[in-house]
């Protein structure tokens, strides 16, 4: 009974580890890159912006599920260069996820930036604060206050969404869950598999309650 406990869960826990890498790349790069997304949508260059919403326009009212299998499945097949955009699977996903989370993550952002007063601006200005000061220190941490609890609320969408890299044949946990579920024909592994997202999500949420207390309520 305890090598066949280990068979099942063992294999989970490395498809769990596969969940994992992908979280920190994913979140790790599209947070920065959302931003920067926030601040061509605010650009004076028209055509910079327009672009940034038609971006983030299209990234969000598409599902995840469907710009994955076009990134791993669709883009190989386009004619000339086709051959040219073959990628990794976990690659492949892993681009798939950075593109769309920071979509959102830029329209977190810009409710953070237009969540702060105007007058903070002008407060700034009357201390003699050059731009790049009252970016910096005025704007940039209270945009990342009001932010916080909205990155954490995505953060952990994002680690259940991983799940999505089963239908890109990717082998995370859900696929060897799956794996042990058809060939013990029992739906425990489906259980586990429940319990590891929720520990994963848990220590996700401390993480993160941690941070608000120490940057919201300091």
């Amino acid at each position: 009974m305890a090598d066949y406990w280990q068979t099942m869960i063992w294999p989970m826990l490395e498809g769990a580890k596969m969940t994992v890498i992908l979280f920190f790349i994913a979140i790790l790069i599209s947070i920065p890159f959302g931003f920067l997304l926030t601040l061509a949508v605010k650009s004076r260059i028209k055509p910079l912006s327009w672009l940034a919403h038609t971006y983030i326009y299209i990234m969000r009212g598409t599902p995840l599920l469907l710009q994955l299998l076009l990134i791993c499945f669709g883009l190989p097949m386009l004619p000339v260069i086709g051959e040219y955009l073959v990628l990794d699977r976990f690659v492949a996903a892993c681009l798939g996820f950075i593109l769309n989370y920071a979509a959102y993550f830029a329209e977190i952002f810009r409710g953070g930036l237009l969540a702060i007063d105007k007058g903070q601006y002008e407060a700034a200005q009357v201390l003699g604060l050059s731009k790049w000061q009252t970016t910096t220190r005025v704007i940039l941490p209270q945009m990342f206050r009001v932010a916080l609890p909205a990155l954490s609320n995505e953060s952990v969408t994002l680690i259940k969404d991983t799940a999505l890299l089963y239908a890109v044949a990717v082998p995370e946990l859900l696929h060897f869950a799956q794996t042990a579920v058809n060939r013990d024909f029992t739906i425990v592994p489906f259980f586990i598999a429940g319990a590891i997202y929720l520990i994963m999500t848990l220590i996700l949420t401390v993480f993160f309650k941690w941070l608000e207390k120490r940057f919201i309520f300091e």
